[in-house]
C-alpha cells in the first residue's frame, strides 16, 4: 500500500498519500503501535492532509497569484476536480481550462484567460512536485520512527 500510493503520486487515479497513510497505519498496528506511536502517525495524518488540500488547490491559488477573478479560481478547481479523471493530460489541461473559462466568462479577454491558465497549469505543476516532496516525507518521518 504504501508504494503504491508513493506511485500515486505521479500516476493519476491512485489516492496516493491516504493510500500511503493506510498502509503505514496497517504496518504500525500489526506492530501494535511500538514502534509507530501516536504522535508519528499524527504527524503522518497532518502531512497526508496537506498533500490531498495541494491536490485540488494548487491550480486555483496559481491562478489567485496573478489576480484572476474568482471565476478563474472556481474554474480551476472545478478543472482540477474533473481533470484527475481524463489522467495525466487531464490533470494537467483541466485547472488550466477551467481557469481560463473561468476568466474570460468574468473579464472577456481572451489574453488575460490565457494568461490566468498557464500560471493555473504552473500551480498543478508546483502542487505536483510539493506532492511528492509530502509523500517522500511522509516515508522518511515513517522509516525515521520504525527505526528509532
Amino acid at each position: 500500500m504504501i508504494f503504491g500510493g508513493l506511485a500515486g503520486t505521479i500516476l493519476p487515479l491512485l489516492p496516493s498519500t491516504p493510500l500511503m497513510f493506510a498502509g503505514m497505519v496497517l504496518l504500525a498496528w500489526h506492530d501494535q503501535f511500538l514502534r509507530v506511536g501516536w504522535l508519528s502517525l499524527l504527524l503522518l495524518f497532518v502531512l497526508m492532509l496537506l498533500s490531498c488540500v495541494l491536490d485540488y488547490f494548487a491550480g486555483a491559488i496559481g491562478a489567485k497569484r496573478v489576480g484572476a477573478s474568482q471565476a478563474a479560481v472556481w474554474g480551476a478547481l472545478i478543472g482540477s476536480v474533473i481533470g484527475i479523471l481524463g489522467g495525466i493530460p487531464g490533470m494537467i489541461l483541466g485547472p488550466f481550462l477551467g481557469a481560463a473559462a473561468g476568466e474570460l466568462y468574468a473579464r472577456q479577454d481572451l489574453l488575460r484567460a490565457g494568461k490566468v491558465g498557464v500560471a493555473s497549469g504552473i500551480g498543478m505543476l508546483l502542487g505536483a512536485i510539493a506532492k511528492v516532496g509530502l509523500a517522500l516525507a511522509m516515508l522518511g518521518v515513517f522509516i525515521f520512527a520504525w527505526l528509532i
